[in-house]
């Protein structure tokens, strides 16, 4: 098992990725000949589940591009399912104290680390070759805590403790929504907050990552230091290059609800 996305945070590469929200795998296969160095297939919010998932997986098979999915919640058999289908790591969303850190690490790592159980599902090559992704899994795969809350930044330095975690995300809509900025990612003490929770990784080795909304913000958040960037969804691609195209030709851009 290779985990190209793990390999490219530990030499301290600059990785950038795209969320995928849509049912189509195409979108992943697309990401994938581009060369983005990861996806992000999310089956918290929207209508995505495991058939659409492994369709993703699938999509970016022989590629250099990671799949990561983000579960809709903190439990073990959501880490099993998404890691028995191949994906190379999840996020995992919430994480608020360092206990749950380690709860998710438990979830997603076999024992004597972990609580995942066995399977003979795709990861494994429906059972070909068990012994080989059992020895490499624990350390190839990645647990990604979602920081999103102001309880996790103020539980930053505990939860940055956990063992053998090596990524975060910061998650900056819920972020700013619990400190009463519903949304609001610039609010006064976001950007703070962000700064704090993306250096206090760095100095503990593990790799922060964080969603940009154009451009000049990805740019931004590499020069403070995020290692991997999501350049946006594909739904919000898809829209900026519609509305790009439709004011371009003169065509008023009215949203219906």
């Amino acid at each position: 098992m290779h985990n190209p996305l793990r390999q490219k945070l530990h030499a301290k590469k600059t990785c950038y990725g795209l969320w995928v929200s849509l049912e189509s795998p195409t979108i992943t296969e697309i990401a994938a000949t581009l060369g983005l160095d990861w996806v992000c297939i999310d089956t918290e919010h929207g209508s995505l589940d495991y058939k659409e998932v492994i369709d993703h997986l699938r999509a970016a098979r022989g590629s250099d591009t990671a799949v990561i999915v983000r579960v809709p919640e903190l439990q073990v058999t959501m880490l099993k399912r998404a890691l028995d289908l191949g994906a190379h790591g999840v996020i995992v969303p919430a994480i608020s104290t360092a206990e749950e850190a380690e709860a998710a690490i438990q979830y997603g790592k076999y024992p004597p680390r972990g609580v995942r159980g066995i399977g003979g599902e795709r990861a494994v090559r429906w059972g070909l070759f068990s012994q080989e992704y059992l020895k490499a899994a624990n350390e190839e795969t990645l647990v990604i805590p979602l920081i999103e809350s102001r309880t996790a930044v103020e539980n930053i330095d505990a939860i940055l403790e956990t063992p053998n975690l090596e990524a975060l995300y910061l998650g900056l809509a819920d972020m700013s929504a619990s400190y009463g900025y519903p949304g609001q990612w610039d609010a006064p003490g976001i950007p703070e907050h962000t700064q704090t929770v993306c250096q206090k990784a760095l100095a503990k080795g593990i790799a922060p990552g964080i969603l940009a909304r154009n451009p000049i913000e990805a740019e931004s958040r590499v020069a403070q230091g995020f290692q991997w960037v999501c350049l946006g969804s594909d739904t919000g691609l898809l829209i900026d290059g519609i509305k790009e195209r439709m004011a371009a030709v003169g065509l008023p851009i009215i949203p219906r609800y």
